[in-house]
């Protein structure tokens, strides 16, 4: 099958999908973008998510041919400036990033978090990144890069 989608802007077209094909692999492996990472493939730890038609999803759980002619955002497509987005910088600059396995997805959860919640509390935060899991932190750095990235965000301190 050929599946033709729209990512991070770019019109992307892959032939030969297979039927239990992830769009996962079909980013990492055909489309060259690494970022979203393969951990669970499970859509229990987060690591893989990216934006599908807007929604946050578990690249892994979805499959490929489900993307043909939808729009994808990965965690490479989240700044189109050719900087880091706000939200990356925030956590580059916390200390956030350790082994950065479970990165990519949190960057993109904390990204659709603050696009729809510009000043969440800290239960907001915790509520909104439940879906990502981190086996190098206590997830103390990573509440104060989002708190950062809304703050730069916002214009205030970063």
């Amino acid at each position: 099958m050929r599946v033709t989608a729209t990512v991070n802007g770019e019109t992307h077209q892959i032939d030969d999908v297979w039927e239990g094909e992830s769009l996962m692999y079909a980013l990492r492996e055909r489309m060259g973008l690494p970022g979203s990472k393969n951990a669970c493939e499970q859509g229990e730890c987060g690591s893989c998510t990216v934006y599908l038609d807007g929604v946050p999803v578990c690249s892994c759980l979805v499959a490929a041919g489900q993307a043909h002619e939808r729009d994808i955002v990965t965690v490479e497509g989240l700044s189109d400036t050719g900087e880091l987005h706000p939200v990356q910088q925030a956590y580059l600059e916390q200390g956030a990033v350790q082994c950065g396995f479970c990165t990519p997805g949190l960057l993109v959860a904390t990204h659709d978090l603050l696009s729809r919640n510009p000043h969440p509390s800290d239960p907001q935060i915790r509520e909104a990144l439940a879906g990502n899991l981190c086996r190098c932190t206590g997830y103390e750095k990573i509440l104060d890069a989002v708190r950062a990235a809304a703050d730069r965000m916002d214009g205030g301190p970063a």
